[in-house]
């Protein structure tokens, strides 16, 4: 763990309502069907209503950045494109692999009466369908995904924070968040909250302390722990 600006305990002693990224610190949502393997989907789907994909589009194996790419070039897809992403996101959930640390965060926030928002880029849909699953929906307060059709929401666009936060009544300094990509940590500091990095893969610390991250962790029962 490195320490940007305190110590972690020192972080999440006010904090009464924490912000939690979905894929990476709930579960690894493509574990099991590969984003590489989305993405040839979603290219395949456009190629089979006689649609071309966009410049770049043809190497991009990330999803969420290809529906990007889609929705920029031709805004009269996006929700089309968007709708399909959803439903393989959807499927993917099923199969993904649980971090068994996102999940003993739920459940020491519950123990420590705090309250918690998902908010992630992923579709609303799959987050859901994947806490139903897995019996962690009376963990979550609310679930706040990337709005259909309007890649734009997505971080670090602070939009979903800022309606996380309005939906929870809670104000910036109350809350935490905690995501494990810059783009998190950016839309963190947009929306005027610490951000709690989380360093799942090697290289991911460095990048996420010099974003900003409050703290930096590679084990989200670390955060757990220092809940309780």
């Amino acid at each position: 763990m490195s320490t940007a600006r305190g110590s972690l305990a020192d972080v999440l002693r006010p904090v009464k309502h924490v912000l939690l990224d979905f894929d990476g610190p709930v579960c690894s949502v493509f574990a099991g069907f590969p984003a590489s393997e989305v993405a040839r989907r979603l290219r395949e789907g456009l190629l089979a209503v006689g649609e071309h994909t966009p410049p770049g589009a043809e190497d991009e194996t990330d999803p969420l950045a290809l529906l990007r790419l889609i929705a920029d070039a031709r805004p009269d897809l996006a929700k089309v494109t968007d709708g399909a992403l959803a439903e393989m996101e959807t499927e993917a959930v099923l199969v993904g692999r649980p971090n068994a640390g996102g999940e003993s965060v739920l459940r020491a926030c519950a123990r420590s009466r705090r309250t918690v928002s998902v908010v992630s880029n992923n579709a609303r849909v799959a987050i859901e369908t994947y806490l139903t699953d897995h019996g962690l929906s009376d963990y979550v307060s609310g679930v706040f995904g990337r709005t259909l059709g309007d890649p734009s929401s997505m971080k670090p666009n602070p939009r979903l924070l800022l309606g996380a936060m309005e939906a929870a009544k809670s104000r910036p300094e109350d809350c935490v968040f905690i995501g494990d990509a810059t783009r998190d940590v950016e839309a963190g500091d947009a929306a005027g909250v610490l951000t709690i990095g989380y360093a799942n893969k090697p290289g991911k610390e460095a990048r996420l302390t010099a974003a900003g991250a409050v703290v930096v962790v590679s084990s989200m029962q670390a955060i757990a722990d220092a809940l309780l």
